[in-house]
């Protein structure tokens, strides 16, 4: 059986996203528009408060937001992205990324996503941007 096309594209990006590899991340879930990631916080992600550095989180919810965008088989890239971190993530959290889609047109997609610790608490909501390429992904 083949696999569906959210999950061709994100294998295949997953195979070169050495960034990811080094998070950790593991795949939730996934489909047209949308993508679940979890990983643990280790110690060399912390900064000297002690605390996961900012770049942490940000860049979990910045490979849902890559993931999510690029399921429906269109490279998209990413054009403006912001993040507001609402609670401190420490070591041994493990955070989860819930990408979502709130509108897609031909050229320009707005994703959200909520990133959770364990407790299933807010630790930081990220809204993204991409530009939609007509280069389509060969998987």
């Amino acid at each position: 059986m083949t696999k569906p096309l959210a999950t061709r594209v994100i294998d295949r990006m997953m195979e070169n996203d050495r960034f990811s590899q080094w998070l950790g991340i593991e795949r939730l879930d996934e489909g047209p528009g949308h993508c679940t990631l979890r990983m643990r916080v280790r110690r060399e992600m912390l900064n000297g408060f002690g605390i996961a550095h900012g770049g942490i989180s940000y860049s979990l919810a910045d490979s849902a937001l890559a993931f999510a965008s690029n399921s429906h088989g269109r490279h998209a890239v990413s054009i403006e992205t912001s993040i507001s971190h609402v609670q401190p993530v420490r070591e041994g959290d493990v955070l989860t990324a819930r990408a979502v889609e709130e509108h897609l047109s031909h050229r320009i997609g707005l994703y959200r996503v909520v990133v959770t610790n364990q407790d299933d608490r807010q630790v930081a909501l990220f809204k993204g941007t991409v530009y939609r390429t007509s280069r389509e992904w060969e998987v």
